[in-house]
């Protein structure tokens, strides 16, 4: 038989294994980086992505940014970041006047119920922004 003391060590050892970067403060910098310490303005992007998930193992998610895309108007980049993931950097996307469109679809993984945000840097030097808080009931990498 299994004793208490066993399970609880377990469980101890289980939280202790908890990924490091799954924590706020690496978002905070992970946005830091991605913009350089320029102000995030709300707008112009458009987050796509469930707010209630049952699986966080396959979470679709779409973004787009209102840009026309031309040589001296465009969308430089887009970033999907997470608050709780053990790598807030989930996708960083590199385009130019010649993408057409500013956008992205992909999927992702969630570790937990967190907040998601897409950043979009513009030709112009400006960064935009949308996060959406996302619960998640069966979380991903964390299933036995």
């Amino acid at each position: 038989m299994t004793a208490r003391r066993d399970i609880l060590a377990a469980c101890l050892g289980t939280l202790l294994l908890r990924p490091a970067g799954a924590t706020p403060e690496r978002l905070r910098a992970a946005l830091a980086t991605f913009s350089g310490g320029v102000p995030l303005r709300e707008g112009r992007v458009t987050l796509d992505i469930a707010p209630l998930v049952e699986n966080g193992n396959v979470v679709p998610v779409h973004i787009s940014v209102t840009s026309p895309m031309t040589p001296a108007d465009h969308v430089r980049r887009i970033a999907l970041l997470t608050s709780r993931n053990p790598q807030p950097e989930v996708l960083v996307m590199h385009l130019g006047p010649r993408s057409g469109r500013a956008e992205v679809a992909t999927r992702m993984r969630l570790a937990t119920s967190q907040q998601v945000l897409a950043v979009a840097e513009l030709s112009d030097g400006t960064f935009w922004r949308q996060g959406i808080d996302v619960i998640v009931t069966l979380a991903a990498c964390v299933e036995g």
